[in-house]
């Protein structure tokens, strides 16, 4: 822990910033020292301190005025008074304008150690409420989530009835339809939305990967594990762990996952302490866990065991109803983000927007409205400023060959997204490789 904190010594008699400075560099301690005010000031301008020893009795600005800056600047640095000119009333000032303690000179090393290290863990704690606090700002409260679609609606009333219990959950829908944000909000309406929500996305790597990952290692567990390392499962205790494309999980992790959800203990990887938590598992998938069961790619008994209360989350072309109110949200967002003065669509806009068929769902509007905001020059967003412009052919099915209708829609997704071949890939279901591969068979090219 030395190594990561840093003290900031102000006191502008040189012999005491050096005998201080010596203690704490030999500590394993980063420290720096100012002699008077002006001189601390610049040194917490140029980098956070995490404690700071401050002298009351200083030339010009004295200690107490001095630590009503330190506040405005960092709320969250530990101040400790050192001084020669101790009262009771100076002590119970500096106390009441939120200093961590107040010591006399000459100053005891081993008490003014014990001082510091009560301070860094203070200023932990701060820390991880604060963070606390952000996390459960950041989860979506049910009439945060944006729909009045009756599909929508039915979503509501099923966050309502699982949030309160410690069931399972199952999240089920297509790419791009929202289904971390459902799972954030029943976290979020949960008795465990004081504990953190952990999210790790099953599909983006390589099965050793995901062990890892989910399970943390231990130093020399592999080449390259220099250190331990916490894996998903143990920091969500107390909490929410959020297994989103569960279904592309392989059978060894699948194996292991079970394990844990029967026992609610596991040990690292490479390691044999045995690990207890308690965490409450919420799963996404796109895919037909049922056929997976079948063909024997996804195990029947953890099937059963996270697929214990389904959530059906409803593609957007199930849900026009709620295309302008998401418009809405996603223009207001854009316009804050970018300062620009885009306000509205245009009624033409609008409905290129109401008969499009969303095959990435809220995702690619998303990306449709961040894009129109960008090249957009009118203080309403047109159909030009859209990726895309629909013909009543595009949105009639198509009575072409297979071939043609997949260029099309391939062509479509690419331009949506600015030829973002990732984020193109994953709205179309597909690797990078696969793409590139359609790309060069088509012939496409990038305008």
């Amino acid at each position: 822990m030395n190594n990561r904190t840093s003290i900031l010594i102000v006191d502008d008699e040189k012999i005491v910033r050096e005998s201080l400075s010596k203690w704490f560099l030999e500590d394993g301690f980063r420290v720096g020292t100012a002699e008077d005010a002006p001189a601390a000031l610049r040194q917490l301008q140029a980098q956070r301190w995490d404690i700071i020893l401050l002298d009351i009795k200083m030339p010009g600005m004295d200690g107490m005025e001095l630590q009503g800056r330190i506040r405005e600047i960092d709320p969250l640095a530990a101040i400790i008074f050192i001084t020669a000119h101790a009262s009771v009333d100076s002590a119970v000032q500096a106390l009441k304008a939120g200093a961590f303690d107040y010591v006399t000179k000459p100053v005891d090393p081993d008490y003014l150690s014990h001082l510091i290290r009560n301070a860094i863990k203070q200023r932990a704690l701060l820390q991880e409420n604060i963070k606390l606090k952000e996390q459960i700002a950041e989860c979506p409260k049910l009439n945060e989530i944006i729909g009045e679609s009756p599909a929508m609606q039915q979503v509501f009333e099923m966050i309502e009835t699982v949030a309160k219990t410690e069931t399972t959950v199952m999240l089920r829908g297509e790419s791009g339809t929202g289904k971390e944000l459902i799972a954030r909000a029943v976290h979020s309406n949960s008795e465990r939305r004081y504990f953190p929500i952990v999210t790790i996305n099953c599909g983006a790597m390589p099965e050793g990967v995901l062990e890892s990952e989910l399970f943390g290692h231990e130093r020399g567990a592999f080449t390259g594990a220099q250190y331990r390392r916490k894996g998903k499962i143990e920091l969500a205790d107390q909490g929410t762990l959020f297994l989103d494309e569960i279904g592309n999980i392989g059978m060894k992790t699948q194996v292991d996952l079970l394990r844990v959800l029967e026992t609610k203990q596991f040990a690292r990887v490479g390691g044999n302490e045995i690990i207890k938590v308690d965490f409450r598992i919420i799963c996404a998938t796109n895919k037909d866990l049922e056929k997976a069961v079948q063909d024997k790619t996804f195990r029947e008994d953890l099937y059963y065991r996270l697929n214990v209360f389904t959530i059906f989350v409803p593609p957007l072309r199930e849900r026009k109803s709620d295309i302008p109110l998401l418009v809405d949200y996603f223009v207001r967002k854009y316009a804050h983000a970018m300062a620009k003065p885009i306000a509205s669509i245009s009624p033409e806009a609008m409905d290129v927007l109401v008969r499009y068929n969303w095959p990435g769902n809220v995702r690619e509007l998303e990306n449709a409205i961040e894009r129109a905001m960008v090249v957009g020059k009118l203080p309403a967003i047109v159909p030009e400023d859209l990726p895309f412009r629909l013909s009543e052919k595009n949105n009639m099915p198509h009575s072409g060959s297979l071939a043609s209708v997949e260029k099309i829609h391939i062509t479509q997704v690419l331009e949506q997204n600015n030829w973002n071949i990732s984020r193109s890939a994953e709205i179309l279901e597909i690797d990078r490789v696969t793409l590139y591969n359609k790309i060069h068979k088509y012939g496409l090219r990038k305008p």
